[in-house]
This record gives C-alpha cells, sequence and structure tokens, in this order.
C-alpha cells in the first residue's frame, strides 16, 4: 500500500517511509491511497491483539514480516493491565463507556504509542539510523511517547509542552524521566503555540534532513491507524450488524480519534453517527456546524488535553470529503495562512461520508462537572473531565435513533484529581502506576515561544549519525 498527502506535493511513500516522515514534506498529511474493506465479523471473539494485527496488517504493503508485526503487536499491548486492553463498561440501559486508559499512562495515547515506538525502533535498526523524534502536547501524547521511547538507543525524543498548561500529574509523568534520551521542553504559549513550532521544524527541509526529524504526534498516519481497532472490538462486543449499527462519542482536540472512527467506517465497520464532543476550545463544532473553520483564542480548561484551536487531522477530513483532490486542500489551507479561516461547501461531509452520520457539540465547564457529579450518583463510575465531555453530547444528542453508545474514555480520572474532586466530592483513587512519578524529581526547559531557540536547543541536544 502506498500513502500521498492530502496536498499532493510531497513524494509517495510506502509503511515505513510514511512512518518516519510524520508530516509531508509539502506540509501535508498522508493518508492512503485507497482503504481496504473488512469484514470485521469475522474478527469477533479474537483477543485484542490479534484484531490489532489483522486491523493494521493491509495497511503494511508487506514491508515487515508477519512474524515481527505480529510480535510487536503482542508486546505492545502486553503493556496493559487489563486483559481486555480497551474493556467496554455499561452505564446506561444502552450507554456503554469504552474505557482506553489502561496502558502504561493511563490515558488513550498509549494504545498507538506502544506500537509506533516498536515499529519505528525496529525499522531504524535495520537500516542502522538515528532519528530525532520531536512532539507537541497538550497533556497526555507527551507522557505516552516518553513512556514508550525513552531509552531506545536509535533515537532521541524531544517533547514541547504549553509550560502551566497542563496537569500536574500529565507534567509530571513527562518530566520525571529520567533517560538520557528524552527531553521536556516547556514552551511559554499555548499547545497550538508548540504544535505550530513542531510543524515549523519540519517544514525547514534542510534542518530536518541534518537531524533526520520523526514526529508521534497524530500527524503520524501509524497513530490513527492503531486508534482504527478499539473502534472494531468495541463494535464487535456489542454486535454490530448492518441493521444494528453503533454510534460513538468521542472527546477530542486534535481530530485524530475522530478520524480513526471514520477510517473504521468507511472501511464498513457498521457505525450510525459519530459524535464530535469538545470543550469550550469548540473550534472543531463550528466548523461542522457552519462549514468556516477559524481558529481563536485558546481557552485553559479543566480538560486540558483539548484546549487546540489548530486541529490538524481535520485536513485528513477535508481530503477525504473533497474526493481526494488535494488541489482543493491546498487552496482551503492557503486561505488559512493568508485569511485565518476557510469556507467548506455544507452538505459535502454528509455527501461524502454517506457510511456514518456527525454531529458535532461543543460543552462548557459547568456541564464539565455536572456531567461528572450526576453520572457517579447515578452509577457510582468515575469520570474523568475529557470523557465526561464525550458523555455530555452524547446526551445532548439529537440524532441518536436507539443505537448503543459507546463513549470513549480517553484518560484515568487520577489523571485530573482537583477537576474530579470539585465534581464528587472526593479525589479519584491513585493507580500504583503514579505512585512513582509523582514525587520524583522533574527535569524540564522552559523555552520562549521562539522558533530559532527551540531549534537551537534541540540542536545541541541530538545525536546525529548511525547507530
Amino acid at each position: 500500500m502506498k500513502y500521498v498527502s492530502t496536498r499532493g506535493e510531497a513524494p509517495v511513500l510506502g509503511f515505513e517511509d510514511v512512518m518516519l516522515a510524520g508530516l509531508a514534506r509539502d506540509g501535508g498529511l498522508y493518508v492512503p491511497q485507497t482503504l481496504p474493506n473488512m469484514d470485521f465479523e469475522s474478527l469477533q471473539g479474537l483477543p485484542y491483539a490479534d484484531v490489532a494485527f489483522e486491523v493494521m496488517h493491509p495497511f503494511i504493503g508487506g514491508e515487515i514480516p508477519d512474524a515481527d508485526f505480529r510480535q510487536i503487536v503482542n508486546d505492545a499491548y502486553a503493556t496493559f493491565d487489563h486483559a481486555a486492553t480497551c474493556p467496554l463498561l455499561q452505564v446506561g440501559a444502552n450507554d456503554w463507556v469504552l474505557e482506553l486508559f489502561h496502558g502504561p499512562t493511563l490515558a488513550f495515547k498509549d494504545v498507538a504509542m506502544q506500537v509506533l515506538s516498536r515499529l519505528m525502533d525496529r525499522t531504524l535498526k535495520k537500516r542502522g539510523a538515528r532519528a530525532t523524534v520531536i512532539g507537541a502536547t497538550s497533556g497526555d501524547t507527551g507522557s505516552a511517547a516518553i513512556e514508550a521511547f525513552k531509552g531506545r538507543d536509535s533515537l532521541d525524543i524531544f517533547i514541547l509542552h504549553p509550560h502551566g498548561r497542563t496537569s500536574d500529574v500529565q507534567r509530571k509523568q513527562m518530566t520525571t524521566a529520567i533517560e538520557g534520551n528524552v527531553h521536556n521542553i516547556a514552551i511559554e504559549g499555548t499547545f497550538d503555540d508548540c504544535q505550530a513550532l513542531v510543524k515549523a521544524l519540519f517544514n525547514d527541509h534542510a534542518y530536518r534532513d541534518r537531524l533526520q526529524l520523526a514526529g508521534v504526534n497524530s500527524i503520524n498516519w501509524v497513530r490513527i491507524l492503531a486508534q482504527v481497532v478499539y473502534y472494531v472490538t468495541a463494535a464487535n462486543a456489542l454486535g454490530a450488524t448492518d441493521s444494528n449499527r453503533i454510534s460513538f462519542s468521542v472527546p477530542t482536540g486534535n481530530f485524530g480519534d475522530v478520524f480513526a472512527g471514520n477510517i473504521a467506517a468507511l472501511m464498513g465497520l457498521p457505525m450510525a453517527q459519530l459524535i464530535v464532543a469538545t470543550n469550550s476550545n469548540d473550534i472543531l463544532a463550528r466548523a461542522l456546524n457552519t462549514s468556516v473553520y477559524e481558529p481563536r483564542q485558546t481557552l485553559a480548561t479543566q480538560s486540558p488535553s483539548m484546549d487546540i484551536q489548530v486541529a490538524s487531522n481535520f485536513e485528513r477530513l477535508l481530503y477525504w470529503i473533497a474526493h481526494c483532490r488535494p488541489e482543493q486542500v491546498r487552496s482551503w489551507m492557503g486561505d488559512l495562512t493568508s485569511k485565518g479561516r476557510f469556507t467548506f461547501d455544507p452538505t459535502i461531509v454528509t455527501r461524502r461520508n454517506e457510511l456514518v452520520q456527525f454531529e458535532a457539540m461543543a460543552i462548557d465547564e459547568a456541564t464539565t462537572t455536572l456531567t461528572i457529579s450526576e453520572l457517579y450518583k447515578a452509577t457510582g463510575y468515575v469520570a474523568d473531565p475529557h470523557t465526561a465531555v464525550g458523555i455530555a453530547a452524547a446526551r445532548r444528542s439529537t440524532q441518536r435513533q436507539g443505537q448503543p453508545m459507546v463513549m470513549l474514555a480517553t484518560a484515568h480520572p487520577a489523571k485530573f484529581p482537583e477537576a474530579v474532586e470539585r465534581a464528587i466530592g472526593r479525589k479519584p483513587d491513585r493507580p500504583e502506576r503514579l505512585a512513582h512519578v509523582l514525587d520524583a524529581k522533574e527535569r524540564y526547559t522552559v523555552l520562549p515561544n521562539d522558533f530559532s531557540a527551540v531549534a537551537e536547543f534541540i540542536s545541541q541536544r541530538a545525536r546525529l549519525g548511525s547507530i
């Protein structure tokens, strides 16, 4: 299988090169040229790792031997502390929570990052190469990436996070890593500033080539691909068929998790609805409801992983709904750069994605807190504020037609103890996985929101050359 850029002016690449490239050289994002149709019902009852192998296998294009890939997937999900990897928990008559936080850093980013790190390490060692991995995080991506990549001789990892805009737990999960290949940078700005800096580093091609940059944000296609799997396992667990389609409510900031669900639907997974649930940083809800994509000021909320106003993966959806015409995507992105916004035909989302209906809404802070409280009182279930955004959106859905609703639980509540305590009157129980980081010494560098300062910092610390 080959991959093309959403903007159509970058080389066509295979799976391993796309994985190492991250962002395409024309500034676009890589997508597969075609999508396979899959017989998802044949995967019912299989262990999670086996489903992951079968779903991801067609996208590898034979570049990794089956035995090696199966071992990588098995090793990745052996790090999770639940037998089902991503279990479903019923919280209502036809409502389910899909818990994605049973990995090493207690967030859904582990599902993809544990696979990506092993795949990238294997490819680099096979090629005798070294890479400089860079990423931006609004909270959970950074800790998941550091946990997955720390101590690997084939690369150095640099994670940019917005100074003072993550939860204390999220920050400490990143900054207490002691491995020499881990570097934390606290940027004096927002997540969008961090993400813009990462993209700027990739778009400086001389710098990119000299340091052999590789990306781990959801601009990396492998991140999206690995996330498709839990839509499949959840739908199969609930007996999804063409006459019994499943709906999903997805708390999102960068649109990667929602786009993974959209890919699952386009591959044939029986899906009725994808609810795009945002917090007060509502660019995605505004874009899908008004057909105007226009970033505004980023607001700090109790769900910091969603405090995003430039949702990178929305470009992948635009490519699909534009009937895979990169010239249209380039036009929209050009308007975003020159005018700060772009407008698209409001009918194209429905027309191009006829297999699944999008419904988008923003959930405010008071509703988020109330949702955590009400769910706890009714069921005893403790949700983190990101998960609560998805649950609140599912409750407000006007398009649901009685089908099962799966709400993605993207982080363990213990990562946001203050927000949970405000809602239910007590802090959530602390998992053993967090015990070793909360009192450990932190190590990070505060830098201004300045390209030259960040580029120089990375240049001075990245190990170059072959392994």
